[in-house]
């Protein structure tokens, strides 16, 4: 089982990236995946969710204005549209999958993959 994010680069304030996360090895579209991020120097927090029923979607409050959680079941793959970054968007992002249902606790996801950075420049 595998998740493999990609899409992270540099980019300056106010633009935009969309992050992907393909999974293999099983089919994920009764499982929640989720994206999480890692600041230099901080914890990793919990970015965004996206239950297997579409259309249901969790977002950290700060977030939900500028960021886009989809997926994809056909394709197994999860999507983060990231709009107006910020410096502070500066993170390793992390894709994670669960089957206990949308959480914001890390502890609960059963899947994560390798982590995609994405640098925002001022």
């Amino acid at each position: 089982v595998q998740l493999q994010a990609s899409g992270g680069g540099s980019v300056q304030a106010g633009g935009s990236l969309r992050l992907a996360c393909a999974a293999s090895g099983r089919t994920f579209s009764t499982y929640t995946m989720a994206w999480f991020r890692q600041a230099p120097g901080k914890e990793r927090e919990f970015v965004a969710a996206a239950s297997w029923r579409i259309g249901s979607t969790y977002y950290t409050g700060s977030m939900k204005d500028r960021f886009t959680v989809s997926r994809d079941n056909v394709k197994n793959t999860l999507y983060l549209q990231m709009n107006s970054l910020k410096p502070e968007d500066t993170a390793v992002y992390y894709c994670a999958a669960g089957a206990s249902g949308y959480s914001t606790t890390e502890g609960l996801y059963d899947y994560w993959g390798q982590g995609t950075l994405v640098t925002v420049s001022s």
